[in-house]
């Protein structure tokens, strides 16, 4: 096949995907179902949260961590429901059809407000994302296959669910810590 010929193939295919998204949204994701206004809430009350709760002081650093957690699962959560081994059914808009309720706002909060506490405090930061990420992965994602908001598939489970967390978060905090000694050395 010619170049030119995949491309158009590629953008037919992508134009039928996207009409079959917003369809999709239309249908069973828009905003007279109970579903989306669960990923609403998925998406404002941990940014509703992180407004009263983090540490003005550490601004900078702690949204570095927590955006870095955001990136690092969005580009996860692409592959994986690309791939579809996991896939959030419902979504806040048929625009980017991805569990922007999850990795925007849910999963950075939640990993941000860990890094904030177990820095501020000296707690184990280890312990801390182990066992947000068993929450995450053997409770909150339980919840939402059994409920239909999320579906497994091609041997994906909370287990690798659970690895994927701790990979992302562990990730997010060695980058945030180079990225403070780099801003540390002298000039």
């Amino acid at each position: 096949m010619e170049y030119q010929t995949y491309w158009e193939n590629i953008y037919d295919k992508n134009e039928a995907l996207n009409e079959l998204f917003r369809s999709y949204w239309h249908a069973y994701s828009s905003f007279g179902t109970w579903q989306f206004w669960i990923v609403v809430l998925f998406f404002l009350s941990p940014l509703v949260l992180l407004y009263f709760k983090v540490d003005r002081k550490r601004i900078f650093e702690v949204f570095f961590f927590g955006y870095t957690v955001h990136m690092l699962w969005t580009y996860a959560e692409i592959i994986l429901s690309r791939h579809g081994f996991f896939v959030h059914t419902y979504f806040l808009t048929p625009f980017i059809p991805y569990a922007l309720s999850m990795t925007a706002s849910a999963l950075p909060v939640a990993f941000l407000l860990i890094y904030q506490y177990c820095t501020n405090d000296k707690k184990s930061f280890y312990l801390y994302i182990l066992l947000l990420s068993i929450l995450f992965a053997f409770g909150l994602a339980i919840i939402e296959d059994k409920v239909g908001l999320l579906k497994f598939d091609k041997g994906m489970n909370s287990f690798y669910l659970l690895l994927v967390d701790l990979v992302i978060a562990i990730s997010a905090y060695w980058m945030t810590k180079i990225v403070r000694k780099l801003g540390s050395r002298p000039k």
